[in-house]
């Protein structure tokens, strides 16, 4: 063999090592549980912080002891937690799906919005590898979908009401996800969707841009590859575009028009292919996952329309 082909046999091996140890780092940095910082305390402030109106509301319910644990076990084995709460008029029971890297307590404003305007039970989720369910990897909303179908079981077994699966950003996608799945209960009726992504590859791809300057390939590619083997899914397979063509149960979409972690544009698509009854939103001047902190009025009366006209 000649030199030069052992200087180019050389960087290619370099080359393939430098892309698989960047495809370990991007999976760890994007999926393992230990890079989540808030507890479960510090949502609860967030939330006070962010939705004041809703303050007196969340300390009653703690004070008075009326928020309630339960447990599953997922397929694996592992323990998932979910709180829950029966409504004074229940005319549906809201299962609400938090985002990426958050918990269930974050979605407690929405818990707000169901149960204090709407009079609905609420039962909210902690996704695998957030709150106090168990895992240490992030599984981007493809196989949380199958935890929420059962928790959608659950719901349906403690209050006997008409479902409706609510989910924000990553929450979002997962419910999309969900709302083509077999065995899903007759009971969910409706889905809303807010600020939901296409697909995790999609969303990793536009991340790769901004915060590396990285085009997708050949990270991204080996990733997903590497995610595949190691976790069960792959990026792509992780579409909400793709289930959500299969649905034909009502889905409200909502997105804000400013955003950019989530781009505005992943809404048309999603909303162009759903197959059956449907409406949008895009609020004015909204970032990501704000919808309600900006129009909270607008938001519950398009969230009640919807459901309940």
């Amino acid at each position: 063999m000649s030199r030069l082909w052992r200087y180019i046999l050389l960087l290619a091996v370099v080359l393939c090592i430098a892309v698989l140890g960047a495809s370990f780092y991007m999976l760890d940095f994007a999926l393992a549980r230990r890079h989540t910082a808030w507890t479960e305390e510090q949502a609860w402030q967030r939330v006070e912080h962010y939705y004041p109106w809703a303050a007196g509301w969340m300390d009653s319910i703690r004070a008075n002891g009326v928020l309630r644990d339960t447990f599953i076990l997922s397929d694996d084995g592992r323990r998932l937690h979910a709180y829950y709460l029966s409504g004074s008029a229940s005319p549906a029971t809201a299962v609400l799906v938090h985002g990426y890297r958050n918990c269930a307590i974050d979605m407690m404003h929405l818990g707000y919005m169901y149960h204090h305007d709407l009079g609905c039970n609420i039962l909210l989720p902690d996704l695998h590898a957030h709150g106090q369910s168990d895992g240490e990897v992030i599984r981007m909303g493809w196989l949380d979908r199958l935890d929420v179908l059962r928790w959608c079981g659950i719901a349906d077994s403690l209050f006997h009401a008409p479902i409706v699966v609510h989910g924000i950003s990553m929450g979002a996608a997962t419910t999309m996800m969900l709302s083509a799945e077999d065995g899903l209960p007759s009971s969910v009726t409706h889905f809303v969707e807010d600020c939901g992504y296409t697909s995790a590859w999609d969303e990793f791809t536009g991340e790769l841009q901004a915060q590396f300057s990285l085009p997708p390939f050949p990270i991204l590619h080996t990733s997903s590859l590497l995610c595949k083997m190691l976790y069960g899914w792959s990026f792509t397979e992780a579409s909400a575009l793709q289930q959500v063509t299969e649905c034909r149960r009502p889905m409200l979409f909502i997105h804000g028009d400013a955003d950019t972690f989530v781009p505005t544009w992943m809404v048309h698509p999603l909303h162009n292919a759903h197959p059956g009854p449907k409406d949008i939103w895009l609020p004015e001047g909204v970032t990501h996952a704000l919808s309600y902190y900006k129009y909270p009025a607008e938001y519950t009366d398009r969230v009640r329309r919807f459901l309940f006209h």
